[in-house]
């Protein structure tokens, strides 16, 4: 018999998504719903499992971590790539790491409805409606608005398709973008400075890299209109935490619309959930129906493809991603 933990299953869904009940002759399953932090209670924890489901970025498989887990063999790894786990170790220790496909659009639909939140100020609105109120702010418009696309892969690319349909002027940006590459996707190439510029409402839509960290700070923020609306639900350390809540208090930009953070679960305490200038979800961006089939529909395919002796989905230090575009589980 084998022992599955599936970790970090803050809703405790993952059971219901993927065939988990055809592993129970050949395995027995675990369900943790928090994360944790600590290396030397995380690894205690984990002492008994040979097989781990994980969702993607929720808990981090350093090295040192993976070192200590000797029973472990299989990290059934939800999503196209984990930034989280050092695959260059998994290797070298004998780990099979294997990942899913993922819901291309599901991000891209968060941004917008924190977008349109933002600019018809939503939230106060629906506040003031609860509590007997009528017509508290006056909103803004998004035709004829410029919005700047730090990064046009999937959720960039989908996001400007929407932002065309709204009638907006669509630039784009990123280390690697060319002018060809941004008018695929209906999107003007532009410098960087002119992206901090000329926006309306900046959105973030690249990958987590050293190259990326901190990709916007003090400068950056600095360079932006102060109407500007910030938004990102890419990963947290692309935007300087700090420089970004100081822009925020001092109104130096207009606000911030946010998913993701350099430390989640976010401290209840941090200023992020205070400011009134900020609109802000706690990492929704990738949890949906189809995204959660995905997810755990594949990682049940998947460990019972290993069980079986022959691994599907398999990424190695060669082979980072998956295609984002697999089939749908049956």
């Amino acid at each position: 018999m084998h022992n599955i933990a599936i970790l970090d299953d803050f809703q405790n869904t993952a059971l219901r998504f993927g065939d988990w009940n055809g592993l129970r002759e050949r395995a027995n399953i675990t369900v943790f719903t928090n994360t944790i932090g600590d290396e030397d209670a995380l690894v205690e924890r984990l002492q008994p499992f040979d097989i781990l489901c994980v969702m993607r970025e929720r808990t981090w498989f350093t090295r040192s971590v993976l070192s200590r887990l000797p029973n472990l063999k299989l990290l059934a790894s939800t999503g196209p790539w984990n930034a989280a786990i050092d695959i260059e170790a998994a290797h070298e220790l004998g780990i099979t790491v294997c990942g899913t496909a993922s819901s291309p659009t599901a991000a891209a639909e968060l941004a917008w409805a924190l977008i349109l939140a933002a600019t018809r100020h939503i939230p106060e609105e629906v506040a003031s409606f609860r509590k007997g109120g009528w017509q508290v702010s006056v909103g803004g418009d998004l035709h004829g608005k410029t919005i700047g696309l730090l990064g046009l892969g999937y959720t960039g690319g989908a996001t400007a398709r929407v932002a065309q349909a709204f009638g907006m002027r669509t630039i784009a940006w990123s280390q690697n973008m060319t002018q060809e590459s941004a008018a695929q996707h209906g999107a003007l190439y532009v410098s960087k400075e002119e992206l901090l510029a000329t926006s309306d409402i900046l959105s973030v839509h690249v990958r987590l890299s050293e190259r990326t960290r901190d990709l916007i700070g003090r400068a950056e923020l600095a360079s932006m209109p102060r109407h500007a609306l910030l938004v990102n639900t890419a990963r947290g350390p692309i935007v300087n935490e700090q420089a970004l809540i100081e822009a925020l208090r001092e109104k130096r930009i207009a606000g911030a619309a946010l998913d993701v953070f350099d430390q989640e679960p976010l401290p209840a305490e941090h200023p992020f959930r205070t400011l009134d200038n900020v609109i802000a979800t706690s990492h929704i961006g990738y949890v949906t129906d189809e995204s959660y089939r995905f997810y755990y529909g594949e990682s049940v395919e998947n460990i019972r493809a290993w069980i079986s002796g022959a691994p599907v989905r398999v990424l190695t230090p060669t082979k980072r991603e998956i295609s984002y575009f697999a089939a749908s589980p049956a």
